[in-house]
């Protein structure tokens, strides 16, 4: 079936309220407290930029790929059944740096035609990062001020493409050994620091990780209360089988509702509309870029 994305007045209205649910328990009734938490999810900052307007949120299927596709590619597969692309648009850590296609142009374009845009920012990796192509991007031995660099250069880079407040924006911190404690310390600062400057400019911080590292860290600091953590979480586990809340590394109620994307498989080869992309395949229900 085929999902167009919609963002309407009553889409965004209720969207101040769900993504405003803290992290750190069990989902509540509303109520007005609440709705400070898309700024500070777990509860622990002071309130929401005032007039904020929640990010429009995507429920359906998904696909990210290391170039941005032409957006003649993008207008075929339209015949696909996803309806949101993860576009890398920034960061030192990003495997294609030349982004031929990518431009406020084609963003303002692949929109019109109903595409949901995940604007992800491959920084600084942690410390411990296992993949061999990443060991030139570790993070450095001042983890908070280079977290807040990187987090202020997500920002301007995602404005000057189009990308304005109210837009998530997704860090994606690749596999890294968190059981060793001084990495976990360096790799928890950053992205803390990375958040926190990213949500001052009103914007909404993501992480993209692997379930197993990244994500399972992140899990293990909200249970103990810490505060500035990113507001949507992306989970990859490539077991084929899409399941949102059904993670074992979350609980059903950690970064719910509208907060999480499951990437479910990678590295595989579709073709719609005569064009063929190597993608990685993606279930979600979370915040996509505000254009305009």
């Amino acid at each position: 079936m085929r999902h167009r994305k919609t963002i309407t007045g009553l889409v965004l209205a209720l969207s101040l309220a769900t993504l405003a649910l803290d992290t750190s328990a069990p989902p509540e009734g509303p109520g007005p407290a609440r709705r400070a938490a898309l700024a500070h999810p777990t509860g622990q900052g002071g309130p929401a930029r005032p007039g904020a307007a929640a990010p429009g949120v995507f429920s359906g299927r998904a696909f990210d790929t290391c170039l941005a596709p032409p957006a003649d590619t993008m207008r075929r597969w339209l015949d696909s059944p996803y309806r949101a692309v993860g576009v890398y648009y920034a960061g030192r850590g990003r495997a294609c740096q030349d982004q031929p296609q990518l431009s406020r142009a084609w963003l303002t374009e692949v929109d019109a035609m109903g595409w949901g845009v995940l604007p992800v920012y491959v920084g600084s990796q942690s410390p411990c990062v296992r993949a061999r192509n990443k060991q030139h991007v570790r993070i450095g031995s001042e983890p908070g001020p280079q977290g807040t660099r990187e987090g202020h250069d997500a920002v301007l880079r995602a404005g000057e493409l189009g990308m304005g407040p109210d837009s998530p924006l997704y860090l994606d911190m690749e596999t890294y050994a968190y059981q060793n404690e001084k990495c976990a310390t360096a790799t928890l600062s950053f992205v803390r620091a990375w958040s926190r400057e990213v949500r001052s400019h009103g914007y909404v911080p993501g992480f993209y990780s692997s379930a197993d590292s990244g994500v399972a860290h992140l899990e293990e600091a909200r249970r103990e209360g810490v505060d500035d953590l990113p507001s949507i979480m992306w989970f990859a586990r490539w077991n084929n089988r899409p399941d949102l809340y059904g993670e074992q590394a979350l609980p059903w109620y950690a970064w719910h509702p509208e907060r999480r994307i499951h990437q479910y498989a990678g590295n595989v080869t579709e073709r719609y509309g005569g064009r063929t992309l190597q993608i990685d395949r993606n279930l979600m229900h979370a915040p996509v870029a505000q254009l305009g």
